[in-house]
């Protein structure tokens, strides 16, 4: 199933090193595209080009004070990812809430990092995540299940089913959706594949896929989209490669 994938990260792995200049400019672009695209999902209104200028230090006239923050708190929960992967540490529960926590940061510190006590609904979702009270032991089995089950899958199965389960669950009052997309690029990053952007304009087919693995239990169709953003991402770093001399 990933044989495609596989092929083209070794074609990478094969130049790597990128030259520095290059390495640098496709992390701008992914972090940007992915911090916009991942707060344009949840409803936050800026464009790709105001998220840019906000992460320069600009404030953007006629935007909330909320939208400016979840784009910067957004790119600090990048570094800390990237953080997480520089010193190899496991995954936990604790970089699970850190993660939330930066990502509601100035926003709801009530609930940044904090498990929810009151039960939800996901508008427009057949799922109904689990009641309070059994997100603790819920959790505890997800993270049972990365440290076992889903060591023998490849990074992108185990990235997908990671956000998948995680989202199911959905622990936090707000901030689930942020907090999977990162955890799933955490995970391909950890085994060398550049972060996936899941766009804005495939929202509805991506909260349909989550829907239908959360109701039925099958991942194929989220899978499938997860693999197929992996393979966007893989194929504009080979782009670049292929315009160095």
């Amino acid at each position: 199933m990933f044989e495609q994938l596989i092929q083209k990260k070794q074609q990478l792995d094969l130049h790597r090193p990128l030259p520095t200049y290059t390495l640098q400019s496709l992390r701008e672009k992914l972090f940007l595209e992915w911090t916009y695209n991942s707060n344009a999902i949840e409803g936050n209104t800026l464009t790709i080009n105001e998220t840019k200028v906000v992460l320069e230090g600009i404030t953007v006239g006629g935007k909330t004070m909320r939208e400016h923050l979840e784009v910067i708190n957004h790119q600090e929960a990048i570094l800390y990812v990237e953080d997480i992967i520089r010193r190899e540490e496991p995954l936990s529960e604790w970089q699970i809430k850190t993660l939330h926590r930066l990502v509601l940061k100035g926003i709801d510190d009530a609930y940044a990092g904090v498990y929810r006590d009151q039960q939800v609904f996901i508008a427009g979702a057949a799922h109904v995540p689990p009641a309070p009270y059994l997100i603790p032991e819920q959790m505890e089995r997800l993270m049972e299940w990365y440290e076992t089950d889903a060591t023998s899958l490849h990074p992108v199965e185990r990235g997908a089913l990671l956000h998948g389960k995680f989202v199911g669950i959905h622990p936090f009052i707000d901030g689930n959706g942020r907090t999977s997309r990162l955890l799933l690029n955490l995970e391909l990053m950890k085994s060398g594949y550049p972060p996936i952007v899941i766009r804005v304009e495939n929202r509805l087919s991506y909260y349909n896929a989550l829907d239908r693995a959360h109701t039925s239990g099958e991942y194929a169709d989220f899978i499938d989209l997860v693999a197929a953003e992996t393979e966007a991402s893989l194929d504009l770093y080979l782009s670049a490669i292929s315009m160095n001399p």
